[in-house]
């Protein structure tokens, strides 16, 4: 979820701030956050996974908004992408510290993120974006 997510966020960017993103970098990106699950894995056998997944995100946030930084050279753009991407992880967090709760509350979340994508898919002209 937390990568569909991601894409989603920075297909968003793209097109917000039309500047193109090479099919590499989106890949760099997904490659990012599969190394994000080997860090969890490997930092947790040695400090359990609390803290392991507090230092695996924060790694990966930090490296991939530098990397939007350096696509976009915008300290804001990429402050704005690094600032969602820990809203997913936390969010992701939250759910599997949850339990019993994760099903409504992952539900209503994933429901306010596409209420959102949506809204935010509306003020772009979609076409224009094409033509260029």
């Amino acid at each position: 979820m937390v990568i569909v997510l991601t894409f989603a966020s920075l297909f968003f960017t793209e097109i917000i701030k039309k500047q193109r993103v090479h099919i590499l970098q989106y890949i760099l990106i997904g490659i990012a956050m599969v190394v994000f699950y080997s860090l969890l894995l490997a930092i947790s056998e040695h400090l359990g996974f609390n803290i392991a997944y507090l230092i695996a995100s924060i790694a990966t946030v930090s490296l991939i908004a530098s990397f939007i930084l350096m696509i976009t050279r915008q300290k804001k753009t990429a402050l704005l992408f690094g600032m969602i991407l820990s809203l997913f992880y936390i969010f992701i967090y939250v759910l599997m510290q949850l339990r019993d709760y994760s099903l409504i509350v992952g539900s209503i979340g994933i429901f306010i993120i596409l209420a959102v994508s949506m809204k935010l898919s509306t003020k772009v002209n979609w076409y224009t974006f094409d033509r260029q």
